[in-house]
Formats: C-alpha cells, sequence, structure tokens
C-alpha cells in the first residue's frame, strides 16, 4: 500500500467515524466526565484540585473541561464567566446533569427563573441534588404551585437537615395555604438549629396572634426583640397584644418605639350592611360574620352568600375556609361556573387533583365556554398521561381563544409525544402562522419534516431557529447531517465558517473546519485551520495529527514528522498518529527495510548452513597425498 493511498483512507476514515459529530466523545472525555461527576462528593480542597487537574489533562477540549472551568470561575466570583463555560459544556454534550444544575443554580441566583427551571430540571433527570431541589423549590414557591414546590423542598431537606432557609420556605408555603399546624411545626425546627433566627420567631408569632394564642405570640416576639431590639415591626405587633389585653401603657409605649403613633380602633361594620358592600370588605373575618347575619336574616339567599363568603376567603388567602364556603354554595347546586372553578384551583394548590378534575368539570358544565376551566382541566389530564381528553380540552380551549400561540404550542408537543405527526406538524404550523419567528416552534417541527424524509422544509425551519439562536449547536448539529447526507459540503462549510466567527477562541471549532476543507481538497485552508487549533490550544492532538496527515500528502515530510511526533505526546493513544509515523519510517527510509528483509532471510537459512559449517570444521582436513595414497 503506498503512502498516499493510505493518506485517502486515514482522511476517509476520520470523516466516516466523525459522522461530522466532531470528536466529541472518547474514552478519555468518558472518563473525564464520570470523574466529574464525582466532584460534588469530594470535601478536601486538596482532593479536589487534583481531580480537576485530571479531568483537564484527560479531555482538555471537551465538555468536562468546560465543567471544570466553570467551577473555577464560580469560585473567583465570576458568575458571567461560569455561566458561559457551562453553555459551552452543554453545546458539547446536552446530557451533562450537573452542568445543567449547576448553570440552573446561576440563572437562579440572577433571577432568570424560566431559564433556571429548565436546566434545574435536567440535572435532576439524572442527579437528585438537594441544591438543586432546593433552587426548584423556591422558584416554584415565587409562582405558587405549592405542590410541587413543598415536593422539591422536602426532598432538599432531607440531606440539607441543617438548612433553616428550606424550613423557612416550606413554613412560609404552609402559611399561604392555610395549613397553620405545619407551618408552625417548621418554623420550631428552624429554632431548633438556629434559635437566633429572627424572622423564625416572628413569623411564628404572627400565626399565633392569627389564632389568638396571645401569650404564645408575644414571648415569640420578646425573642425577636432579643436578638433585634431594633425591629420595629416587633415593637408595633406587640403594641396590638398588650391592646388586646387591656395593658395601654405597654401599648402606647410599644407603638412609640415602633415610631407609630396610637393604633386607631377598628371600624366596626354595622350588621344590617348590604350583601354587595360586604363582598368586597378587605377584612375576611368582617366580612364573614356580616354574611354569617345575612345568611339567618335571608336563608333564600343562601347560595348567592356562600359564593361571596368563598371569594372573601379566597381573596384573604383563607384557602381552607374558602373551599369549605364554595363547597356548601355547590351542594345547594350554585350555577356559578366562577365557584366550580375557584374550588378547583384552591383543590389543585393542595395536590388534591381528583377533586379539582371534577370542579373543572362541574365549571364547564355550568359554561361550556369557561375557557380557563377547560385549560386546568387539560394540563392535569396532560400531566396524568390522559392524551385523548388532553387534546379535547385543548382544542375546545382554542376555538374559544385562537390567539394563543403557547396552547397550540402545547398542543403540537402532545401530538408529537405521541407521534402523531401529521396533526403535530399542522399544529406548529397553526404556532407559527401567528409567531413565525418562534424558536422553539421551528427547532421542533424541523426534525418532524426530517422524520417524513422531507428534508427541504427541515432545513428551512432549522435556519429559521438558527436564525433566532445563532448558537445553538443542536441546530448546527442537525444541518450538518443533513448537509452529509445530501454531499451539500459548501453548506457545511458555511456552518463551520459561523461557528468558528460565534466561538473564535474554541480550538475544536477550527479542526473541524479544517477537516471539511481536506475532504473538499482546499489543502492550504484546512492546513491554515488546523494551525489555528494547534496555536490557540498547543496539545490539540487531533490538530496536529491532521496537520502531519496533511503535511504528508502536500510532501512536507519533516514537518509533518515534527508535529505529529507532538500529536503523539499530547495523546499516545491516537492510533492513526502511530500509523502515520511508522509510514514515514518505512517509506521514506527504504534501505534499511531491505537489509532487514535479507537479514530476516538469512536468519531463516543461518541454521543449516551453520550446522553444515559446524560439522566440517569437527573434521580435520587430509592432506593430499594421504588422499592418493588411499585412492
Amino acid at each position: 500500500m503506498t503512502l498516499f493511498r493510505l493518506y485517502s483512507i486515514l482522511l476517509g476514515t476520520t470523516l466516516l467515524l466523525c459522522g461530522f459529530s466532531w470528536g466529541l466523545g472518547n474514552d478519555s472525555c468518558t472518563k473525564a466526565q464520570e470523574l466529574s461527576s464525582k466532584l460534588e462528593s469530594l470535601h478536601e480542597e486538596s482532593e479536589i484540585r487534583l481531580a480537576e487537574a485530571q479531568i483537564l489533562s484527560l479531555c482538555p477540549d471537551g465538555a468536562a473541561a468546560h465543567f471544570v472551568s466553570a467551577l473555577q470561575l464560580e469560585r473567583v466570583g465570576n458568575i458571567d464567566g461560569a455561566i458561559g463555560e457551562y453553555r459551552k459544556c452543554l453545546q458539547q454534550q446536552r446530557s451533562f446533569p450537573e452542568a445543567s444544575g449547576n448553570l440552573g443554580l446561576l440563572y437562579a441566583q440572577k433571577g432568570m427563573n424560566d431559564e433556571a427551571m429548565v436546566e434545574l430540571s435536567r440535572g435532576l433527570s439524572a442527579n437528585s441534588n438537594p441544591r438543586y431541589h432546593k433552587a426548584m423549590g423556591r422558584i416554584l414557591a415565587e409562582q405558587k404551585v405549592y405542590p410541587l414546590a413543598i415536593h422539591h423542598l422536602s426532598e432538599a431537606g432531607r440531606e440539607l437537615s441543617r438548612d433553616t432557609g428550606i424550613g423557612m420556605s416550606l413554613a412560609d408555603i404552609y402559611t399561604a395555604t392555610g395549613k397553620t399546624d405545619k407551618a408552625l411545626e417548621e418554623y420550631r425546627r428552624v429554632l431548633v438549629i438556629d434559635p437566633n433566627h429572627e424572622q423564625a420567631h416572628i413569623r411564628q408569632a404572627a400565626l399565633l396572634l392569627d389564632r389568638n394564642e396571645t401569650d404564645k405570640a408575644l414571648e415569640e416576639l420578646k425573642q425577636a426583640e432579643l436578638v433585634n431590639p431594633q425591629n420595629r415591626d416587633v415593637h408595633l405587633m406587640m403594641a396590638v397584644i398588650y391592646e388586646k389585653k387591656g395593658d395601654t401603657k405597654q401599648a402606647d409605649y410599644r407603638y412609640l418605639l415602633g415610631g407609630k403613633p396610637k393604633k386607631d380602633q377598628p371600624q366596626v361594620v354595622p350588621a344590617a350592611v348590604k350583601l354587595s358592600d360586604a363582598a368586597v370588605t378587605t377584612d375576611a373575618d368582617s366580612t364573614a360574620t356580616v354574611l354569617q347575619a345575612a345568611l339567618k336574616d335571608s336563608p333564600e339567599k343562601a347560595v348567592e352568600i356562600y359564593e361571596k363568603l368563598g371569594n372573601a376567603y379566597r381573596l384573604a388567602g383563607k384557602d381552607a375556609e374558602a373551599i369549605a364556603a364554595y363547597r356548601e354554595a355547590a351542594h345547594r347546586n350554585s350555577t356559578s361556573s366562577d365557584v366550580y372553578l375557584n374550588l378547583g384551583i384552591l383543590y389543585e394548590k393542595e395536590d388534591k387533583l381528583d377533586e379539582a378534575v371534577v370542579a373543572y368539570k362541574q365549571a364547564i358544565n355550568a359554561k361550556p365556554s369557561n375557557a380557563d376551566a377547560r385549560l386546568r382541566l387539560a394540563n392535569i389530564r396532560d400531566a396524568r398521561g390522559f392524551y385523548q381528553e388532553a387534546v379535547e380540552q385543548y382544542v375546545e380551549f382554542l376555538k374559544l381563544k385562537p390567539d394563543s400561540p403557547d396552547i397550540q404550542l402545547k398542543l403540537a408537543r402532545i401530538f408529537a409525544r405521541n407521534k402523531e405527526l401529521n396533526l403535530a406538524i399542522d399544529a406548529y404550523k397553526a404556532v407559527l402562522k401567528q409567531l413565525p419567528d418562534n424558536l422553539e416552534a421551528n427547532r421542533e417541527l424541523a426534525p418532524l419534516y426530517r422524520a417524513k424524509g422531507m428534508n427541504d422544509k427541515a432545513i428551512e425551519h432549522y435556519k429559521r431557529a438558527l436564525a433566532q439562536q445563532k448558537d445553538d449547536v443542536e441546530t448546527r448539529t442537525a444541518l450538518v447531517a443533513i448537509y452529509v447526507k445530501n454531499k451539500q459540503y459548501d453548506e457545511i462549510t458555511e456552518l463551520l465558517k459561523g461557528a468558528v466567527e460565534l466561538f473564535p477562541e474554541d480550538a475544536n471549532n477550527h479542526y473541524k473546519l479544517g477537516l471539511i476543507y481536506e475532504f473538499k481538497k482546499d489543502y492550504e485552508s484546512a492546513i491554515a485551520s488546523y494551525k489555528k487549533a494547534a496555536e490557540l490550544k498547543p496539545d490539540h492532538a487531533r490538530s496536529l495529527n491532521a496537520l502531519g496527515r496533511l503535511y504528508m500528502k502536500t510532501g512536507r515530510i519533516t514537518e509533518a514528522k515534527e508535529v505529529l511526533e507532538a500529536a503523539k505526546t499530547a495523546d499516545p493513544n491516537l492510533e492513526e498518529t502511530a500509523i502515520l509515523l511508522n509510514n514515514i519510517r518505512d517509506e521514506f527510509s527504504p534501505e534499511p527495510k531491505k537489509i532487514s528483509k535479507k537479514l530476516k532471510t538469512r536468519s531463516g537459512k543461518k541454521t543449516k548452513k551453520g550446522k553444515a559449517s559446524k560439522s566440517s570444521k569437527s573434521k580435520k582436513p587430509q592432506k593430499k597425498g594421504t588422499a592418493k595414497s588411499k585412492k
């Protein structure tokens, strides 16, 4: 086999084995990622530093290396730099739970909650890290998705048992959902861990006040005062308690410390107030008193009174009381769709999804055009895997509110998930009719067209997605795969040029561009790309190997040997480097090869000749005269 024929085979093999995935995975990088997943369990600084150095040496250009760089930037407080490195890591390897989870934590730190939830979910899919659970729980609590928030915070608390922040978040959720006993229990746990936790004392006192346990509330406030004597809220709360106890002197003193004059007496709401007035009263207890009185005076209006009572309690955040009032209205055959809708929402907050489903269906029966009830019912059925019912409700919702591309996108994803490709395509097209440049719709529609063999359509939507997010590595990779199949090498070149422009400091991008130039036999451009990769990263073994291969092709043997030796030093396990170096020796040092063959041939015959000569030497030579006489 000649050298140049070997070269052609090696280049073709390189491109085929790459499959234009561009060398993102090898044994060393796999080991590096496995090691990176164990960094979280290391506690000694020396162990962490040693492990990070090992990762960088195993896979200096891979996703794990970017992960380590991000960790190091986080340690010095460079949050934006760390986010950039985590993104590069995930661009190279989308499935990297630790990178996703850590990126989610940084997004949450910057208040980017939507982005944080996406990355935290990816992190938690394979890594039940308590820090990820804690961050996810807090975001969900902010969004008032309380059942899921409780789940994540409880999971975090299993391992982070001394973290008072988790207990405070759980207590606040229980307070918001009317579960006072559980809230008090969480506050007490926090105070066991940290007896000087000021807010735990204050919030516990507020709950105790709501339960009219004034003495216990006062004790908690006194503890809070010891922690921070300057807290005006504590003094004002104490003033209210002393006022209830009839100690006006102490009440006036506490009002003074709180920076306010004596609190005005609360206004008494007349018992004869109209129902409409009571419904808008902000004081839920006063409203309840008025409505209960009205119930006695006007029993024939019981349904209407219970409806208004439920509304008052719901607006005041007293969910348990609101549920009881709404249920009573429903029991009395309320025809108000909103009563059932509100009841369903409250059930959903308490994670009573079966009851919520029933309530939403009753809301729809009472008023088929209740779009909100249909949407909420659809979301629950979708989450529980009831595909047909979810689709039915989403379709009905879209009839009522056709200008809802976000819901149309949900419907499209359900169809796609259930392999209903034609329906999914139609649904995605409906989204794009309203939002032509929607990133998710274009990116998710493209692979559906590709699955149906409609590559031109797929390319169109991949391009639209790329126009919205130029650094979308997954979309670039998908486009390259189509172009490779179609042998559209000019298009591949343009994509790779774009990657180099976006990430000019990434040696891998220059290496990939070099590969395609080499495949197109544009050797000068390929050499320039490989050189640039080697300049950016002097130990970039694949670029050095490719550069050596190309130098051999163009007859620059001395330079080829030099860079191939450098490639071998950078990665002794590269088989192609060893093959090329051996062929330099074999093809360009022919004389030793011939000598070696002769030696090998002679060595095979040496034993026979050797034996013969030895036997002849053992016999003494006869004299001529003696020989003649014998004859």
